[in-house]
């Protein structure tokens, strides 16, 4: 049974805040500066999210909340280390985008090109929450739910892909960098996605081995990413 006491709601705001933090001090202690309007656009248009996610998780699907707050045992191997690559290149995203933004300036980007990177932050934001909303068993690890009876989720964004919220990771990286004003932020940005296009093949594989339907499933929607292409 999952606990919506006010201790565990205050327990998510606390998380939140951390998150906050931490991403603003990464954005403009390499900055140097508290002048950078699109950083704190970034800041607010996070917290927004996060809010919006906490309601989501809290009230409407409490078994996800908790599915993706703690580590299980069934993890697969493989994508443990992945996801320790991508805790790293994590920070260097906002620690890259401070130094060319703000502190040197090392590329330049239109005002036309941070317009689109922002466009795409919005695309982005709106698809990962269609997933969340859509799929119950989406998780921050590769494994298969047999505690949850896991089952094909063949809805929402699933019935044109099979992996839209990595489709949304992908995008939220390309628009980022263009969004801060930094186009160096690709650079880790651009490794971040090989990580997920190569964690989507993997986790692929092992939902047809080990998900009944999942093969099904495949045959009727045929692109993993990318539709017409992948």
């Amino acid at each position: 049974m999952v606990d919506h006491s006010p201790i565990n709601i205050l327990r998510a705001f606390r998380n939140l805040l951390l998150v906050l933090g931490i991403s603003t001090a990464l954005l403009f202690l390499p900055a140097g500066s508290l002048n950078w309007p699109a950083a704190w656009v970034l800041i607010a248009f996070l917290g927004l999210y996060f809010l919006l996610y906490i309601y989501w998780g809290t009230f409407k699907d409490p078994e996800q909340l908790q599915e993706r707050s703690h580590q299980s045992e069934n993890i697969k191997k493989w994508d443990k280390v992945i996801l320790g690559i991508y805790t790293v290149l994590l920070p260097t995203v906002f620690v890259v985008a401070g130094f060319d933004a703000v502190r040197f300036g090392w590329s330049h980007v239109s005002l036309v090109v941070q317009i689109f990177g922002w466009v795409g932050l919005f695309i982005t934001a709106s698809l990962v929450f269609w997933t969340v909303t859509t799929n119950t068993y989406l998780s921050r690890y590769v494994r298969i739910q047999d505690d949850r009876g896991q089952s094909v989720v063949i809805v929402g964004p699933y019935r044109f892909i099979r992996h839209p919220m990595y489709l949304g990771v992908i995008l939220l990286f390309l628009s980022l960098g263009p969004a801060l004003g930094s186009l160096y932020t690709l650079i880790p940005g651009i490794i971040i996605d090989i990580l997920f296009i190569i964690r989507t093949a993997k986790e692929d594989k092992t939902l047809h081995e080990e998900l009944g339907g999942y093969p099904d499933y495949a045959q009727q929607v045929r692109y993993r990413l990318f539709p017409g292409i992948w």
